[in-house]
């Protein structure tokens, strides 16, 4: 174990601004220990979570602003795309950046530094999305545009896998144990804080401030967010790592299959992860419930983007600590408060109807969901890194990722049939799922003792 990287004299001054808001930030009296890294990257470790906070505070924001639960939905009916691509937004988002990870988790081994890769997917993905924002810009519409934007999601989607595999192998060589789920936590609060002030622009401004290509530069400026993250992102000071998991396509899905087999706590842990890939598919699902109640006026998607940013701003921060001390309790608790949620709002739709009338109603489920949706991905990222120790880290998130890539086009499907009978159906569903994902998380093992 390393400790105490403290900058010795003729550091600059930049360093020690580092050291100090680092300091600020991690808060505790062993905030300079180093727990699992090397003794080069521990002295390094306050620049390179400050760096990665901000880096990941401009992709989050990105994310939030081109939200695929949210923004992406809105964006598919302004342009009057088919309602059935709707459908397609989230499963493709989330799965096509899961499943090829098992193959690069093995690719990026052969590089002892992987910074590159977050850079380089980052790039891609800005591109993708400004390239929305332009295909709705230039006056696209109905199906073409629909499957333009679809198809830009999947391109988007595979570097998004790149980027996601190597911002955790990059996390967990540079940050100690311990301080991980900070990084996470103050950077979507960031962002989360930043996409609520676009929200309130989109409430408060009077109708003729708001024109229609708003909501294409609000895409655009998301896909800009991107380049800046992967500028901030280069910044790091990665050293070398091992490169000894490199391996061909045929050994490396062998041996990852093999890990599958042995390690019943991973086992565990993709169990709760599959069951709490209800929270991500509910979010479009309460949006087209707030559509069919209450219309599709712009200023409704500002309540519904200003309640998705302040779950993030408010909640993460404390998720992020709360995971630093129990990753799987950070996931049983979201999940459960994401299965309550689904109960209360059937309950409401029967029982009150003149309340689910509301837009407000429905800012106050995305609130929730988004409480509940930060705590999932916040705790389950936590939860797989440490499980993982040693300098195993991609090939346990490249492993947990592919195979939830799978369900979550198994279980996206099975959705999309069940929507037939109606969104209650789909609500009643997930909000299942998500209560047993609590259960399995609890039996998970402890993994930050």
């Amino acid at each position: 174990m390393s400790s105490d990287p403290s900058p010795a004299a003729g550091d600059t001054d930049d360093r020690s601004l580092a050291f100090r808001l680092y300091d600020l930030a991690t808060g505790d009296d062993d905030a300079r220990l180093c727990r699992d890294i090397a003794d080069g990257q521990c002295r390094e470790q306050p620049r390179s979570f400050l760096i990665q906070v901000l880096a990941q505070a401009l992709s989050k924001t990105g994310d939030a602003l081109s939200d695929s639960k949210v923004v992406l939905p809105w964006l598919l009916g302004a342009v009057g795309a088919p309602v059935h691509l709707v459908g397609m937004l989230v499963p493709i988002r989330e799965s096509l950046a899961l499943m090829p990870q098992i193959l690069i988790g093995g690719v990026i081994r052969h590089f002892p530094v992987r910074k590159g890769f977050w850079v380089a997917g980052s790039l891609v993905e800005g591109l993708c999305v400004i390239l929305m924002g332009v295909v709705a810009a230039a006056g696209l519409r109905d199906a073409a545009a629909g499957w333009a934007i679809v198809g830009l999601l999947v391109v988007f989607s595979l570097a998004r896998g790149v980027a996601s595999i190597a911002a955790k192998d990059t996390l967990g060589k540079t940050v100690s144990k311990g301080r991980r789920g900070r990084v996470s936590g103050y950077a979507a609060t960031a962002s989360g804080l930043i996409a609520a002030g676009v929200g309130l622009y989109f409430v408060l401004s009077p109708e003729n401030a708001r024109p229609d290509w708003l909501l294409y530069a609000v895409i655009i400026a998301a896909g800009v967010s991107w380049f800046l993250a992967a500028a901030t992102f280069a910044m790091i000071n990665e050293y070398p790592g091992a490169t000894e998991g490199g391996r061909g396509i045929d050994d490396l899905v062998r041996d990852q299959v093999m890990l599958l087999v042995r390690d019943r706590e991973l086992q565990k842990f993709l169990a709760a992860r599959a069951l709490m890939i209800s929270t991500a598919l509910a979010g479009p699902i309460y949006v087209s419930l707030a559509q069919r109640e209450t219309g599709q006026a712009l200023d409704g998607l500002g309540w519904l983007v200003i309640a998705s940013g302040l779950a993030g701003a408010l909640s993460s921060s404390f998720w992020g600590a709360l995971s630093d001390r129990s990753s799987r309790l950070t996931m049983a608790l979201a999940a459960a408060l994401a299965g309550v949620l689904g109960a209360g709002v059937l309950a409401s739709l029967s029982g009150i109807p003149a309340v689910t009338g509301s837009i407000a109603f429905y800012a106050a489920v995305l609130f929730v969901l988004g409480i509940a949706h930060a705590g999932v991905r916040i705790g389950r990222k936590t939860h797989v890194v440490d499980l993982a120790g040693g300098d195993r880290k991609a090939e346990y998130v490249a492993l947990s990722n592919t195979v939830i890539g799978v369900l979550l086009l198994v279980m996206g499907a099975l959705i999309s049939v069940l929507l037939g009978f109606g969104l209650e159906t789909g609500i009643a569903a997930l909000s299942a799922l998500a209560i047993a994902g609590a259960v399995m998380a609890l039996a998970m093992k402890h993994v930050q003792g």
